[in-house]
């Protein structure tokens, strides 16, 4: 499959969205074992989506991921959402 110029800038945004949710969830759980397996966790989740090259099933990855984010820590605001038009 080619990939287009917007796989490339989903890609980029998904990268964003990781470094995002390691950086909140380092700050945000004290306790260093639940740190790590959170960490774990979310690693293990863009592992198992990284092959995806469905425009629309990425885009839709992207806003699920957000939305736990902000779920989970309500204070949370995800910058990629203001750069993606989301």
């Amino acid at each position: 499959m080619v990939l287009t110029l917007r796989h490339f800038i989903l890609k980029q945004q998904v990268f964003n969205l990781y470094r995002y949710a390691i950086r909140t969830f380092l700050t945000a759980i004290p306790d260093p074992l639940a740190r790590r397996e959170t960490i774990k966790w979310i690693r293990a989740e863009f592992e198992r989506n990284r092959d995806l090259t469905d425009l629309v099933l990425i885009e839709d990855k992207l806003k699920m991921g957000r939305r736990e984010i902000k779920q989970v820590l309500p204070t949370a605001t995800t910058t990629s959402n203001s750069r993606s038009g989301s």
